[in-house]
């Protein structure tokens, strides 16, 4: 996900913003995304400054350091317009921790014993996060697009269990593989 395009379309839509509400929107909005820290944050605007995609609007000061508001600039209206009108390419290599850890404990530990408690775990944990994102869904108070971000992590999550369940069904045919 892009930070600097999902900040450049919460712009379109809001108009000139301080980067605390930007951040501030950006967690509203965007629930169940990577969190956004403010250093993170304040980093990418001056990095659109730099790019052209958006211009200091005002300054403001308010009991404490000064508060600018951002807006979009027509660059940056092209480079979102763009970024939206093209579809993210699938990955075309496997870069999931789990993956690298379970082929990484068949390579250097001296039997299956860790991947399988590795795997073990990891259900454990998916599951667990599974019912917290279920209780979201159940609890009736969050927004449509909660639910959205809810069941997109969920179908995930159950994707991840089912490769799971397949990889400790082939898990000693790998061991060997992986060890030849």
């Amino acid at each position: 996900m892009s930070t600097s395009h999902a900040l450049l379309g919460i712009l379109a839509a809001r108009g000139p913003t301080h980067g605390y509400e930007l951040k501030r929107e950006y967690d509203r909005r965007l629930a169940g995304v990577r969190p956004l820290a403010f250093g993170q944050m304040y980093t990418t605007l001056a990095r659109m400054l730099r790019a052209g995609h958006i211009a200091e609007a005002a300054h403001q000061r308010v009991a404490g350091p000064d508060r600018v508001a951002y807006r979009l600039t027509d660059d940056g209206r092209s480079e979102l317009m763009t970024w939206l009108a093209q579809p993210e390419p699938p990955s075309p290599y496997v870069s999931a921790p789990l993956f690298i850890k379970v082929i990484i404990a068949l390579l250097a530990t001296p039997d299956e014993g860790v991947a399988r408690s590795l795997l073990a775990a990891q259900r454990a944990s998916h599951l667990e996060q599974m019912r917290r994102l279920t209780k979201v869904k159940t609890d009736g108070g969050a927004s449509v697009s909660e639910l959205a971000a809810a069941d997109y992590l969920l179908m995930h999550l159950d994707a991840d269990l089912r490769w799971m369940a397949t990889t400790l069904d082939r898990i000693t045919a790998i061991r060997e593989e992986v060890r030849a």
